[in-house]
């Protein structure tokens, strides 16, 4: 048998394809029509440095800037059309690649920005588009060409594991963000893929679980987001998911990819599957899917097996293969960028720290916070003194794990970030403290085995070390306030536990003792929550004078913190989610995995995973019931509402209105800090529609707008764009999204239960036909 490499040459010669075309912007059709099927395999399928197919001429040489060491995965090369090979990176808390590499003694290190919960929960799109610029430098200057991200998958349940990725429980919220997030990124001249497209809620069994849907829920929720980054920023690329979605896996559903996507919404990009092994490789080419990846071999040789017996439209192939290459020419590496190497990572540190409060949420202060950095004493003033509890103090989480987290030079925890700031901490606790860190992390390798290495994987959180009463009150006596950092890290591959959701008894016992021992002391007692997700918050919030929800806030964590804490920056966020008072509450929750989690999904095969309720299948019963959606509705309490956070000051809202302007209607209101300290605000509008054929929730996020810095006593005009058709339903019966004519309220709010001040507005009815696809379907048996 001849090599195929010389089969190849024969072939290319017999076709009389011409070594001389080089690709270009204006010769894409051209050069298709030269390439032979086997290059047009080669193209569609993600290439692998090491892993030569077919024979093909490629240039893996790492010197030639081909190749990125830890990055996720590439496309190939085919030198003789001048089409080169781009690198495809992982996000989105920043670019994911090796920090070192072998032989080579400079560092590749990548800024730890915040997750993209924070990101959403500043509600500040300019300000997410800043980070997005100082993102896409990095996959610039580092030699990639995409990256990853964001994640936008909705947060139906708190228990997924990769939610630190994702945006919100609110569609509208969701998209915007990302679209702010796409546009500073891809300003940079770098690409991003959007995911996980579409339904993929939560990563239990997540290469083989079926979401099923209704079509309403899907187009009005789990969409919805989707459709708004195409409609607002062009993605360069998206990423179809790794689950079925109501009966197909999504890499290999028309309807999705080529009906709804590029049909309806008119994305121009390409569509790359999620990282998977061979599956039905001819139906993800008709679907839509143009970049097969990671990518192997035998990929290759089903498009040229399927090209050449008829059960692969060459038709098919030609469009998914002009898709990448009107790709390749938007790349650095197709442009020649000559990167450097060394992007500014001081500068987007100062960024990272500047930015975290914003996303910060002040859950609770009782006149706590901010808190003076120095205390009087006698003869002058001393520093201020605070008592650290909590493991998750001395082992700050910057992020989330997986391909989600980023090789940063360095995490700045809080007790480091309190000392930057002027701070005293208890010496003593800070012994015990990293004492029990060192000896702890020595039992999580020893548990985790052979898999203790691979930092892709989450961890065992430490359980906190019981101090007993002497400790706290000792702590009391000598310090001036206590803080305590409750933490919690998921990652990708497994989901979140219930007890990773509530308090454990370990915890509790330290929230208890040191807010007994603090308060007898008239001593306040702030929590910091270093989380990626909700929490419960229901059973202990009493004992805390205040609570600091800090999310993940990159790797300058605890400088951010600090920062907070001592009023050099104030927090503006805003809850991007519900916290329930419990798990039961949510609707969801009695079809999501329980206590399902990554090291579970590594332990069974794909036949025990079948008889794990939710694993196979999870029906959406809950419909359009998620988030405030289901609370506001049907007057659920909560812990927290979606939309909620307090700030240092006070803010009045005043002079609502709604007027049409063309096309679009306008709302307006304006904002003026009426406290003593300078801040922002967010206020979301909410809308409230007649009565019409369709149940609805009692009212839904359309816009939303914040305030630049207000110092006391300053006003501020805001304005809020929305159209008649995001007011629109997705009605079934007609599969057309209506909106109802009559009249609409619009409510002014500084979250979902608060809400200030009401405009009435008239909508004429319309409707925007849809096609009838995506219903709902089990799984073959």
């Amino acid at each position: 048998m001849k090599p195929l490499s010389i089969m190849i040459a024969a072939t290319m010669i017999a076709s009389g394809a011409s070594a001389q075309v080089k690709l270009s912007p204006k010769n894409i059709d051209q050069v298709v029509k030269e390439m032979t099927i086997e290059e047009k395999a080669t193209l569609m399928v993600g290439y692998t440095f090491g892993n030569s197919y077919f024979g093909l001429p490629t240039n893996p040489d790492p010197n030639a800037g081909a190749i990125v060491l830890g990055a996720a995965g590439n496309t190939a090369s085919i030198d003789r059309l001048g089409i080169p090979h781009t690198v495809l990176a992982d996000g989105p808390a920043g670019l994911h690649i090796a920090a070192n590499r072998p032989g080579d003694s400079q560092t590749y290190y990548c800024t730890g920005f915040p997750i993209g919960t924070l990101l959403a929960s500043t509600w500040n799109t300019p300000l997410v588009e800043q980070v997005g610029r100082a993102m896409g430098n990095e996959v610039l200057e580092y030699g990639c060409d995409v990256i990853l991200g964001p994640g936008m998958n909705l947060m139906r349940s708190p228990l997924c594991g990769r939610n630190f990725e994702y945006y919100s429980e609110d569609p509208f919220l969701t998209g915007y963000i990302a679209a702010a997030m796409v546009n500073g990124v891809q300003s940079q001249g770098v690409g991003v893929s959007a995911k996980h497209f579409a339904a993929n809620n939560q990563e239990s069994n997540r290469l083989y679980n079926n979401s099923i849907v209704s079509q309403r829920a899907l187009r009005e929720l789990y969409l919805k987001g989707f459709e708004i980054v195409v409609r607002k920023s062009q993605p360069w690329t998206i990423m179809s998911s790794y689950n079925y979605l109501n009966g197909p896996w999504t890499q290999e559903n028309k309807e999705l990819l080529t009906t709804i996507l590029r049909d309806e919404w008119g994305f121009k990009g390409i569509v790359m599957t999620d990282w998977t092994n061979t599956r039905h490789t001819d139906r993800q080419v008709a679907a839509g899917n143009d970049l097969l990846t990671p990518g192997n071999a035998a990929q290759i040789q089903a498009i040229v097996k399927g090209a050449n017996d008829g059960t692969i439209s060459m038709a098919d192939i030609d469009r998914n293969v002009r898709r990448i290459l009107e790709y390749v020419v938007k790349t650095p590496h197709f442009r020649g960028y000559k990167f450097s190497n060394k992007p500014d990572i001081e500068a987007h540190a100062k960024l990272t720290r500047e930015v975290a409060p914003e996303g910060m949420v002040l859950l609770k202060n009782e006149n706590v916070l901010p808190f003076a950095a120095e205390q009087p004493k006698k003869d002058g003033k001393r520093p201020t003194r605070a008592a650290l509890f909590g493991i998750t103090s001395y082992m700050f989480y910057a992020g989330g794990t997986g391909s989600g987290d980023v090789n940063k030079p360095y995490v700045i925890d809080l007790q480091q970030g309190l000392k930057n700031a002027g701070i005293a901490t208890d010496d003593t606790l800070t012994t015990v403290y990293t004492k029990y860190k060192e000896f702890g992390m020595e039992e999580v390798e020893a548990e985790m085995g052979p898999l203790s290495p691979n930092k892709f994987f989450p961890r065992p959180r430490l359980r906190e070390p019981q101090l007993g009463k002497n400790v706290y009150s000792f702590a009391a006596s000598n310090n001036d306030v206590a803080i305590i950092t409750v933490g919690r890290s998921s990652g990708e591959g497994g989901d979140r536990s219930w007890d990773d959701f509530n308090i454990n008894a370990d915890e509790m016992e330290m929230l208890r003792g040191v807010a007994e021992a603090f308060h007898a002391k008239q001593k306040p007692v702030v929590v910091i929550l270093n989380v990626g997700g909700a929490v419960e918050t229901n059973s202990w919030s009493q004992l805390a004078d205040a609570i600091l929800l800090a999310w993940q806030p990159g790797m300058e964590g605890g400088n951010s913190v600090a920062d907070v804490l001592t009023g050099r920056a104030y927090p503006s966020g805003k809850l991007p989610m519900t916290f329930p008072c419990n798990l039961e509450d949510i609707p969801s929750t009695k079809n999501f995995p329980k206590d399902y989690t990554f090291w579970d999904d590594m332990r069974l095969n794909n036949e025990q995973k079948a008889q794990v309720p939710f694993i196979r299948e999870t029906v959406y019963e809950e419909g359009l019931d998620v988030g405030y959606r289901y609370f506001q509705t049907k007057n659920q309490p909560v812990s927290y509402p979606f939309g909620f956070g307090l700030t240092y000051t006070t803010f009045e809202y005043s002079q609502a209105k709604v007027s049409k302007k063309g096309s679009s209607y306008v709302a307006q209101l304006t904002v003026k800090n009426t406290g003593s300290r300078a801040g922002k605000e967010t206020v979301q509008l909410y809308v409230a529609a007649p009565k019409g054929q369709l149940e609805k929730p009692a009212y839904e996020l359309r816009a939303f707008a914040k305030t630049r810095e207000l110092k006391p006593g300053e006003s501020q005009r805001l304005e809020m764009t929305f159209t008649a058709y995001d007011l629109a339903s997705y009605d079934e019966g007609q599969q057309a999204w209506v909106t109802d004519g009559g009249t609409y309220t619009a409510l002014f709010s500084a979250s979902a239960e608060d809400i200030r001040a009401r405009s009435d507005f008239k909508v004429k009815a319309a409707k925007v036909a849809a096609h009838d696809v995506l219903r709902p379907a089990h799984l073959d048996k």
